[in-house]
């Protein structure tokens, strides 16, 4: 219950401050998407919920855990953290993004306490792809003012990885439909796999209200529940 707290207690912070900050439209990111699955997840002991995010997002922030720490000690690998370092951003601000670094980690321990659901990957797909369509058509394209707006622009890169200039080398249709099938096939898939491979579901569900105690944990190879240790 009390990590259901916190986890609430922060999100009850994060989104006053970030709809002020950047508008309504910074919530179609992936990863703050994520966010309110884990949120719905943890609340109500899904597996489906939790399993949701965890496939859309481990690589992803994986890798920005790594670019944050390379950042740190002052070299440069995909730059997806430099404003993390800008010290013209509030540190409050930050602060809150910080949440990029320990929600992957919060996720895999959800799984391996629910179970990962093999429907994620399907339904995954369809939220990602979805948001990708209304980032392509109703959200704001890369361009030096855009970039500067307190608005997003080029929600989840959809016209490139630049948040000032499109990219150049496809046109702007076929580099989306290419994105998105590459988030399938090199993000997603991949993950499935993997949390397929060690969080295989249990056969039976511990009671409501048990899971982030006490509870019984699924064992990747079927066999009936026992405690966690």
């Amino acid at each position: 219950m009390s990590l259901k707290l916190a986890y609430t207690g922060f999100l009850a912070v994060l989104i006053p401050v970030y709809w002020w900050k950047y508008g309504p439209t910074n919530f179609l990111y992936f990863c703050d998407i994520a966010l309110f699955l884990t949120l719905a997840g943890m609340w109500r002991e899904s597996r489906l919920l939790v399993s949701l995010p965890a496939v859309g997002i481990l690589i992803p922030q994986a890798l920005w855990c790594l670019d944050f720490l390379v950042q740190a000690t002052g070299h440069r690998l995909t730059g997806m953290t430099t404003y993390m370092f800008e010290a013209q951003r509030p540190l409050f601000l930050r602060g809150l993004s910080l949440f990029h670094g320990w929600l992957p980690f919060l996720l895999v321990y959800l799984v391996s306490r629910l179970g990962y659901d093999r429907r994620a990957l399907p339904l995954w797909a369809a939220i990602a792809w979805l948001a990708c369509l209304v980032s392509y058509f109703f959200i704001p394209g890369p361009s030096p003012e855009n970039a500067r707006a307190a608005a997003p622009c080029n929600v989840n890169y959809v016209w490139g990885m630049s948040d000032t200039t499109a990219q150049t080398w496809l046109p702007a249709p076929a580099y989306l439909v290419l994105w998105m099938a590459g988030l399938g096939a090199l993000v997603y898939l991949p993950t499935h796999w993997l949390l397929n491979r060690w969080f295989s579901p249990a056969r039976s569900n511990p009671a409501p209200g048990t899971r982030f105690g006490p509870a019984t944990v699924a064992m990747a190879t079927g066999a009936t529940t026992r405690p966690a240790r």
